[in-house]
């Protein structure tokens, strides 16, 4: 008896699931209809009517606006306003692959097709739940803070940014989670308001779930902030709900479909409110439903792929090694000859850019010899399935010297100075230290160009950045080896070693087209981690920032 009820239970609920989706469909579908009739009936009675105050109004273009509004406030949305892009979904998967993982990303694109017949409303709270359910609030932070930005920036509008820019008080309204939107919105466009969806939390998680005060309503938050006092201009698309949210400003301006898509629409990277030189991830593309099904499509060989390229690095001779891994996709440019060797006993110090964990390797095989590398952290995996020698530094200046002056006197070392990557056309501070110890010294400029994957991260698992950048279908090195430098420019020739590692930062930054800053690795972890890229291990404290 308690089983066949127990049968017939789970089916029935079922069933009533079944209703009530359809009947929300239908809901919908029909609320959108009726809509559409009473709009029909109030603003096109006839060819009068269509001309009266009752009409939807026709706003001006973006373009008629002038751009001196120092003393006025400007309202807008970011979806489809101050980002060109008219769907949110590349951020939620963002949020999804980086924050949740690969099987939440699978999940939330395996919903792609139902996202397409369902509302706005639906559509984003089905984004929502699949995105953040049972994820931290920290993890979600984290991905904001460090992933999104770039994203961000890289879809801006340009003539609505120059607007908002210039506008004495900014405003956003947005129906997005302002968890999603809020940081950014704040820290590059300093704006002073921003209003979103809240999202249901429980302790530290969220719960997938908007909160009780439902997806936001931009003209109804609007009035509540603002009240009786009209702002000055608002900027909105063409849709039925952004009339009404931008004419309830003193001048409204839209942003057509056409404006979005133009080239001239894209932000030029010089014009940028802050430069982007830190961001975290492993997603090196705008994540869209096509995009992302690409790469689910391209995992599966990309792994086996990545695995084979690692395993003829490290097995077979250095010539062979190339020869197949040009076959298997891996561009290799080399620049210049590796300097003749003087006749003393020590080795010459190769002084790098740091952009991957395979910077050494990839600089061992330009040269076709092997070269010892040195290194703040190293993963107990990339040790183990290096090709070449690597040695572990302490951060402790005495005993570092001492090291490398040994190892020095064994052969040519390679020792990156920046002390952690970076992934923009930026070089961070170089240390000094290798000043101190080598007179040999050649600089080598390298750079990596990637379509898919990161090689890189600061907070995700380090261990799997040599195979991220393998997974790539076409990953690109470039090597570029510089002269010699002259012995008048070194230590032994009266420089300071501050002097020395200045003058050779500026030689690879011209040589690669970089700007060159003070940043260090603590800048780099404070901004993307919130820690200063130390852990504690085997009480000793070793850096993890490669």
């Amino acid at each position: 008896m308690t089983f066949a009820v127990k049968n017939t239970v789970f089916p029935m609920i079922l069933l009533k699931l079944a209703e009530w989706f359809v009947y929300k469909l239908l809901a919908n579908s029909c609320y959108k209809a009726a809509m559409e009739v009473k709009n029909s009936r109030i603003f096109f009675k006839n060819s009068s009517s269509f001309r009266s105050s009752h009409q939807i109004p026709i706003h001006p273009n973006i373009s008629k606006c002038k751009n001196s509004r120092k003393s006025e406030t400007v309202v807008c949305d970011i979806q489809s306003t101050l980002l060109r892009s008219e769907s949110f979904f590349p951020y939620f998967m963002l949020i999804a692959f980086e924050g949740g993982g690969i099987l939440r990303a699978l999940f939330l694109l395996l919903s792609s097709p139902l996202l397409f017949v369902l509302d706005f409303e639906a559509k984003l709270r089905v984004m929502v739940f699949i995105s953040f359910c049972g994820m931290k609030i920290k993890d979600v932070e984290c991905v904001g803070r460090a992933v999104l930005p770039k994203f961000y920036l890289e879809n801006l509008n340009v003539r609505v940014y120059e607007l908002m820019k210039s506008a004495g008080e900014r405003m956003v309204f947005t129906s997005v989670p302002r968890v999603m939107v809020e940081g950014f919105l704040k820290d590059y466009l300093s704006v002073d308001c921003v209003k979103g969806t809240e999202l249901h939390c429980f302790g530290n998680y969220f719960s997938g779930f908007v909160s009780s005060s439902g997806i936001l309503s931009k003209h109804r938050a609007l009035m509540e902030v603002v009240g009786e006092k009209k702002p000055d201009i608002g900027i909105g698309n063409s849709s039925f709900h952004d009339h009404l949210f931008i004419s309830l400003c003193k001048e409204a301006y839209v942003v057509s479909k056409e404006d979005a898509t133009t080239t001239s629409s894209i932000l030029p990277r010089e014009k940028y409110p802050k430069p982007l030189i830190f961001h975290d991830g492993r997603l090196a593309f705008l994540p869209t439903p096509l995009a992302t099904l690409a790469m689910f499509m391209w995992l599966p060989i990309g792994i086996p792929l990545a695995i084979f390229r690692i395993l003829i690095g490290i097995c077979l001779p250095y010539k062979v090694a190339v020869l197949l891994g040009k076959l298997s996709g891996i561009r290799l440019r080399v620049k210049g000859t590796d300097p003749p060797r003087s006749e003393n006993d020590k080795g010459v110090l190769y002084v790098c850019t740091h952009r991957t964990l395979l910077d050494p390797v990839f600089l061992s095989t330009s040269l076709g010899k092997p070269l010892t590398a040195v290194t703040y952290s190293l993963s107990k995996m990339s040790e183990i399935l290096a090709p070449i020698k690597t040695v572990r530094l302490t951060r402790s200046r005495q005993k570092d010297g001492e090291a490398m002056q040994r190892l020095l006197s064994e052969g040519d070392l390679v020792v990156c100075p920046e002390g952690t990557t970076c992934r923009e056309p930026y070089l961070l501070r170089f240390s000094s230290l290798f000043a101190e110890l080598a007179d040999e010294i050649v600089p080598v400029a390298m750079n990596t160009n990637v379509s898919m994957f990161y090689g890189t991260t600061a907070s995700g698992l380090k261990c799997l950045d040599p195979i991220f950048f393998l997974m790539n279908p076409r990953p690109c090195y470039t090597v570029e080896i510089l002269g010699k430098l002259p012995k008048e420019l070194t230590c032994a020739g009266g420089k300071s070693s501050h002097e020395v590692a200045n003058y050779i930062q500026r030689q690879l930054g011209a040589a690669l087209g970089f700007e060159c800053t003070n940043l260090t690795r603590r800048d780099k972890y404070l901004m993307l981690a919130g820690n200063e890229g130390v852990v504690e291990d085997h009480n000793s404290t070793i850096n993890t920032s490669n």
